[in-house]
């Protein structure tokens, strides 16, 4: 695709951004990056994916890109998760460094290291692979001397940057760093005195020690937040990083921080868009780690295969709102995703206004390279009736809708296949979970209006199924109603019995369609 056509999306506006105001490099740094405190959430993975979709965009443009994701794991531990197990024993590591709090779970070397795991596993999973910075290493080797002693000298610079948006101004012993105790590892402490070089001394209110600290040997000193960041962009040569709406707010830490690393550390801010928080549809509010009341993006991926849930973030403007849904809404999702890749392949018409931005989605939601043709496409309703028919099966399902599918689509069918078999087993609603009547097993008596109808519906099948779609069929069924002197909702209900022992399922025309002849008249037969 042309490069004009391209920037119909909002990933490559932005990288043309990168572009003009960084000017033509020979290596651009994307960043990102957040605070493993708990469950790294969806809402999370937005920002992720935000730069990772500008980064593919940078490297179509032909410029080479260093995307760095950034795990600030030299925070400290404020508070424990609800969904996290050992609540009390957890609490004893509060206001510790997160990598020195173990693993509740008992798998990784800390609590830190193992919210870090599961993000890093998955994210290739969605064609995802950044290059990770461990903040705790990078403070423990030392590294940032440089810029912890520029803070230090600029303390009173910084001081009034950070006062300019403070109702109240900071108090007067005032320190752009923050020291982890050596010996109770607690941030309980206060800086007595700097040397004017790369000495500092320190006391702590939580096991009383106090000692000096040397800034090019030891890890205990960090910078705080709002100065921590602009370091970074400066050390790291940050040319683009996207940051949460809150923080782009007037006066916010994007805000000090382009007036932080300019003022102090000579380096201009990267370029940058805020995005919007996501929601769980039918939840609170925005996602958060620390409550541990999120879904993550493993969550997700047990729903949406890896090309949806990029699409889910492809299709939207990263500064508007949106929920991840686990309800209905999801059939429509995978419904809009195929109807996208029909459109990329010229098997569907579209608005001529909006055929070029569709295709441009439907590349930036393949995980890896776009399919050489339109693949094998089965509808997700469809796939969440075979399922239930099959028992979850997904070699059956994939027998019965694509027994002939090349290799790579057989994979896309199953992978979805799979999705439906858990979102019916999770998320569905009661209609949409069923057992087939095994054809022994004994039925409901039916009266005698009943059985006549369930006589016309097995005739129906038996004579004339092949011909009928589902439209066709349905009005049949509607017909039959009406001539056993049955209202439409009444046979409905009476078929869903003797099929399925419920009252209600999957729409019926299309559900006898799946079922196919035989079956149908082997479950219909001993009425």
């Amino acid at each position: 695709m042309a490069q004009a056509e391209q920037a119909v999306h909002w990933a490559d506006i932005y990288a043309e951004q990168v572009i003009r105001e960084k000017g033509d490099k020979e290596l651009y740094v994307a960043a990102s990056g957040i605070t493993p405190s708990g469950t790294v959430h969806i809402g999370n993975f937005r920002e992720i994916i935000s730069v990772e979709l500008v980064v593919r965009a940078l490297r179509e443009r032909g410029k080479k890109v260093r995307f760095i994701y950034s795990w600030d794991d030299y925070d400290v531990f404020r508070k424990v998760p609800k969904n996290m197990p050992g609540q009390e024993k957890l609490t004893r590591y509060l206001r510790q460094p997160i990598t020195r709090v173990p693993d509740p779970y008992g798998k990784e070397e800390s609590y830190a290291r193992h919210n870090e795991r599961e993000i890093e596993e998955l994210l290739p999973v969605v064609g995802i692979f950044p290059e990770y910075i461990y903040q705790y290493r990078e403070y423990g080797a030392s590294r940032y001397a440089e810029g912890l002693r520029t803070a230090l000298e600029h303390r009173e610079e910084l001081r009034a940057i950070l006062d300019e948006h403070r109702t109240e101004a900071l108090a007067g012993e005032w320190w752009p760093i923050s020291i982890f105790c050596t010996r109770c590892h607690k941030d309980a402490t206060s800086v007595k005195s700097w040397d004017g070089q790369y000495g500092v001394s320190y006391s702590c209110k939580a096991c009383k020690n106090e000692e000096s600290l040397d800034l090019r040997s030891t890890g205990a000193v960090k910078l705080l937040w709002r100065v921590d960041w602009p370091m970074r962009w400066a050390h790291q040569r940050v040319d683009f990083e996207p940051a949460g709406k809150d923080h782009h707010t007037a006066g916010g830490s994007f805000d000090t921080g382009r007036k932080i690393v300019k003022q102090v550390y000579g380096f201009e801010a990267p370029t940058s868009f805020p995005y919007d928080f996501i929601k769980k549809k039918g939840g609170p509010g925005k996602l958060s780690s620390s409550s541990g009341e999120a879904d993550s993006l493993r969550d997700v991926l047990e729903i949406y295969q890896p090309e949806v849930v990029r699409y889910l973030f492809a299709s939207t403007r990263p500064n508007t709102e949106f929920a991840i849904s686990f309800d209905l809404d999801v059939i429509k999702i995978y419904e809009d995703y195929d109807r996208c890749e029909r459109i990329y392949f010229d098997a569907e018409q579209a608005p001529e206004d909006r055929v070029a931005k569709e295709k441009r989605i439907y590349q930036l939601s393949q995980v890896s390279e776009v399919p050489k043709g339109l693949p094998v496409q089965v509808g997700f309703r469809h796939l969440c009736n075979l399922v239930c028919i099959y028992e979850g099966d997904t070699e059956k399902v994939l027998h019965a809708v694509a027994p002939q599918a090349a290799l790579e689509d057989a994979a896309r069918v199953r992978a979805r296949a799979i999705c439906a078999w858990n979102w019916v087993g999770k998320y569905a609603p009661e209609s949409f979970r069923f057992r087939l009547r095994e054809s022994g097993a004994p039925a409901q008596d039916f009266p005698e209006v009943e059985r006549r109808a369930l006589h016309l519906l097995a005739a129906e099948v038996r004579d004339k199924l092949a011909g009928h779609d589902e439209k066709t069929l349905a009005e049949a069924i509607y017909r039959i109603a009406g001539e056993a002197g049955l209202e439409p909702k009444e046979l409905f209900k009476v078929v869903y019995r003797a099929l399925i022992q419920k009252d209600q399922g999957p729409r019926l025309a299309g559900f006898l369609l799946i079922l196919g002849r035989e079956r149908v008249l082997e479950l219909l037969g001993g009425f």
